[in-house]
């Protein structure tokens, strides 16, 4: 089962020409600056417009076939959508908002069902309160409820945080994480913000003036130096993890992650659960030796993969795999001639536990 986008588009000037395919159930996060195609991408997947050429497809169900000339109406399609503003009906209760979303389900269909959406997001106490009286946070929430209820092929969400100030961010997206560890549903998911890429995507579709600079999980992508991702601010890799044990005489965390173990302040997680975690760039330093009496809790052996530029000309972005995970560093240039640094030399990778964030 995938998510399957081929599009070839001109409006005016710009030209969107990209393709890409992404695992279904899964979050697709679309990336790129504005003006990169990522509406137009948006627009043609909902049926909001028809491009010139290209296939569009969800879990085997064709929405487009340029070649066989056939389009699936957009009421068809089964797409829930989610946008910046939440779009619920004023004069309805919260309750009647998330119920006509449920009388927008094909008969017979109700996978999905109302008590644990309304579970899933924390929104039970709010049913009776009409949208004017929420925070941003809790229309959102209610506005993912509704298109959940209506039994989707695909959710769409179209920068559904970008008007929230922080703190209302940090309270939706656990709802958004428990949504794509719940239900089991291809999501697309447009962002202009790296850390809700980081925390959400399991595929990303990177984009750049209408062309696809590159695509597949998030993992690969964010650990890539060769890509623009490495140099922009918060640059680092990404990893899907597990909380293996805590250490509270240590104030320590034990994670285990594709590269081997990993030690983080005590996180409040029981053990067995499975975590996103991000190591920033610039928390990663360099070693030709393991080192002896030192402060870093995480002194990973490992390979230099690639070196390349960094978003200065006193800096490089050095890639290190160690097993099979991938992580970056970003160092000056004069460390990389220093240690001699070189593709397939060893290198230890150091990573103070304060390094080591949960996405």
């Amino acid at each position: 089962m995938s998510l399957s986008v081929a599009i070839r588009h001109r409006q005016g000037a710009f030209l969107l020409d990209v393709a890409f395919e992404s695992p279904s159930p899964g979050v697709t996060a679309l990336f790129g600056p504005s003006g990169s195609g990522k509406s137009t991408i948006v627009r043609a997947v909902a049926g909001l417009l028809r491009p010139e050429a290209g296939r569009i497809a969800v879990d085997g169900v064709t929405f487009v076939d340029g070649a066989a000339r056939t389009v699936l109406a957009p009421e068809r399609r089964r797409i829930g959508l989610v946008f910046q503003d939440a779009r619920l009906f004023p004069h309805l209760s919260v309750e009647a908002n998330l119920r006509y979303g449920l009388n927008r389900a094909p008969r017979g269909e109700h996978a999905i069902g109302f008590d644990p959406v309304v579970a899933m997001l924390g929104i039970g106490h709010l049913q009776r309160r009409r949208p004017h009286t929420l925070s941003g946070g809790e229309r959102q929430r209610v506005a993912v409820g509704r298109a959940l209820l209506a039994q989707p092929r695909l959710l769409l969400m179209d920068e559904p945080l970008a008007s929230l100030d922080a703190a209302r961010k940090l309270e939706v997206l656990p709802f958004l994480e428990r949504l794509r560890d719940t239900v089991r549903l291809p999501v697309l998911y447009v962002t202009h913000d790296w850390a809700e890429v980081s925390r959400l995507a399991d595929s990303l579709v990177l984009l750049d003036q209408g062309r696809l600079v590159a695509a597949g999980p998030i993992a690969d992508l964010a650990a890539d130096p060769r890509l623009p991702l490495a140099v922009q601010e918060g640059a680092g890799a990404v990893f899907d993890a597990a909380v293996e044990a805590h250490l509270p005489e240590r104030g320590l965390t034990r994670i285990a992650f594709p590269g081997g173990t990993l030690f983080a302040p005590e996180l409040d997680t029981a053990p067995g659960t499975r975590i996103r975690l991000r190591i920033p760039a610039r928390e990663v330093s360099l070693a030709t030796e393991a080192p002896r009496g030192i402060s870093v809790h995480n002194i990973l052996a490992g390979r230099v993969a690639a070196i390349s530029p960094g978003h200065a000309s006193a800096l490089a972005i050095v890639a290190v795999r160690v097993r099979e995970a991938t992580l970056l560093a970003q160092v000056t240039a004069d460390a990389v001639a220093r240690l001699g640094l070189a593709e397939g030399a060893p290198v230890f990778a150091l990573v103070k536990s304060v390094g080591v964030l949960r996405a």
